[in-house]
């Protein structure tokens, strides 16, 4: 979705989801800062490479690294999923600005959102499908 800020500045949003994991993302034209919940980005995401290279490859892909800020409100889960969730909020804040930015996000995986999710516990088991110990005799 396409907004202004304070400052007139045009916003565009995007929510990305991984397990437990919501992002919810604005790109504002910038310098190329990550800002999440307030921080700098890489002090969030503990100076992780994978986890930064992550949040910021939609924007590598399309060779914009340098011309907008991502600023993030992340809740839930954990730093991987949180993570991969501003992967994809990026990247539909992406399309927002510019429809031809779809093709070059979906052919890199960017636009799928990873349906994997904690399976529940059942009874009679410890977890998930770990079952009790057998015992023949």
């Amino acid at each position: 979705m396409q907004a202004t800020d304070k400052n007139d500045r045009v916003v565009y949003w995007g929510t990305g989801r991984r397990k437990s994991a919501v992002a919810r993302v604005r790109l504002v034209p910038g310098t190329g800062q990550l800002t999440i919940n307030g921080k700098p980005g890489d002090l969030y995401l503990q100076f992780n490479p994978t986890y930064l290279s992550a949040a910021k490859a939609p924007l590598e892909t399309l060779g914009l690294e340098g011309e907008y800020d991502i600023l993030v409100n992340a809740s839930g889960g954990g730093l991987t999923g949180q993570a991969d969730s501003i992967k994809l909020g990026v990247a539909r804040a992406l399309c927002q600005l510019d429809p031809d930015n779809r093709k070059p996000l979906k052919v890199e995986g960017y636009l799928s959102r990873d349906p994997r999710a904690t399976e529940r516990k059942k009874y009679g088991l410890h977890k998930a499908r770990k079952a009790p110990q057998y015992s023949k005799r």
